[in-house]
């Protein structure tokens, strides 16, 4: 996708930000650039880490998340107060690229399923058909004094009547007993707060040839039992070795770690003790897989040289040079993002794709309850929203989660009994008459809103 297409696709989910949306989308557009450079310039060309500053609920997160959806790439979303330094109880750094690196293996083995799928279904089919129409043995068929092969023909006229019944779903409700393999244990956290996952150790790969894999026996329908059979025969099909080989690549080469609440990371110049003395070391722990270094995951070596890194945070408290500069030089392009103004709560709540009113309409809905919003009365729930982001705190368009949801609370409580109406319009009166005496009261709105 082009730049252009990139913001485009965007605007279907986020409104306004037009600065940020080109800057993430020609660092996207630069990933498909890099890999079709000369070789010999291929690992030269390093990503242009973004750091995304803004209030809360401006639609930072919202713009990555769609950004990694758009490029079909591993992504993970981390908090960077989650981490700390080296030595304090906490989670390591690297371990960010592990999770993204899980993610990666787990992405491709699903698309490596959906090629095989139809193989898969048709081996589950056959070993229901075992079950339902159990093999005559040869030696069985002589004993009984009759020729081998008059058995045989029967059996398979039998299981060919019983394949179409199960194409039908005529057999779906019958209960069968299956054998599958028994589920992993998870492993146990030991060593303090890292594990031996978190050290890239497989302890299942290690004794997967000492100890034999369990199976269990399990009495499921046989619609249950097709799903899971058909499961298991796909990852038989797939070749794990040549799947994380493609994960890794997919990793090294297109993957997006979005570090959100990096400014909690960062003090400022005056703040040099306290509870608070590990933020440095966090940042300094973070800078090597910035800038480029090698991490061990359970899966192998990952590089990170060209991880493409979108950090993002309020910065009210403390700012961008408050991170310590060598960690500043890694992140390169600074894009800053506007507060939302009354009109962008308009347009949040009625263009998107997953627009707000939509999304209340089908809840509704399914109650069988018909709601309309008057235009008039979408402005005063817009209007509402940015005067108690003005007087009380600025959460952005998180606010008009709280305003709706105090505004329909009786409608959603009293849908399920049924209204005396089908249908409901929602007017500015309407609005008016629930949200006014709570925005008036500095208060209630602080508590309610």
């Amino acid at each position: 996708m082009t730049p252009r297409e990139i913001v485009r696709e965007l605007d279907k989910y986020i409104i306004g930000q037009q600065n940020a949306k080109k800057s993430v989308a020609i660092a996207l557009r630069n990933r498909w650039r890099r890999l079709h450079a000369p070789e010999n310039l291929r690992e030269e060309i390093m990503p242009n880490n973004i750091i995304l500053i803004g209030p809360t609920g401006v639609g930072k997160t919202e713009i990555a998340r769609r950004l990694a959806k758009l490029a079909h790439a591993p992504f993970l979303k981390v908090e960077a107060s989650k981490y700390t330094e080296v030595g304090y109880v906490g989670r390591d750094v690297e371990s960010m690229i592990r999770d993204l690196t899980e993610i990666a293996v787990n992405m491709v083995k699903a698309e490596k399923s959906a090629e095989v799928q139809e193989k898969a279904q048709d081996l589950a089919e056959e070993r229901i058909l075992d079950i339902l129409v159990p093999p005559v043995r040869r030696h069985k068929a002589v004993e009984a004094g009759s020729p081998g092969a008059e058995p045989e023909e029967d059996q398979e006229k039998t299981r060919h009547r019983f394949r179409e019944k199960l194409r039908s779903g005529s057999l779906n409700e019958r209960v069968i007993e299956v054998e599958v393999s028994a589920p992993q244990m998870p492993l146990m956290q030991v060593m303090g707060p890292v594990s031996l996952e978190e050290m890239g150790i497989n302890i299942q790969d290690m004794f997967g040839n000492i100890l034999p894999k369990k199976n269990k026996h399990r009495k499921l329908t046989v619609a249950e039992a097709r799903a899971l059979l058909a499961n298991e025969e796909g990852q038989k099909l797939i070749d794990m070795e040549k799947a994380v080989k493609e994960a890794l690549m997919r990793v090294e080469n297109s993957g997006i770690v979005f570090i959100d609440e990096i400014d909690k990371i960062a003090s400022s110049r005056a703040q040099t003790s306290g509870p608070d003395v590990s933020r440095e070391g966090v940042q300094r722990d973070l800078l090597p897989i910035v800038e480029g270094s090698s991490v061990t995951t359970k899966h192998g070596m990952v590089k990170t040289d060209h991880i493409l890194f979108i950090a993002s945070g309020a910065f009210n408290v403390a700012k961008p040079s408050d991170l310590i500069p060598e960690l500043q030089g890694r992140f390169p392009i600074r894009v800053e993002l506007k507060s939302l103004t009354q009109e962008d709560f308009v347009k949040i709540l009625t263009l998107p794709q997953n627009a707000l009113l939509k999304q209340y309409a089908a809840l509704l809905e399914t109650d069988g309850v018909k709601v309309e919003f008057e235009e008039e009365a979408v402005f005063e729930i817009a209007r509402t929203a940015y005067e108690v982001n003005e007087q009380v705190e600025n959460i952005g368009a998180r606010r008009l989660h709280t305003i709706m949801t105090t505004l329909l609370e009786e409608i959603l409580f009293d849908a399920p009994d049924g209204l005396k109406s089908g249908s409901l319009k929602v007017t500015r009166k309407l609005v008016q008459d629930k949200l006014t005496s709570i925005v008036k009261n500095r208060d209630l709105s602080r508590y309610i809103l």
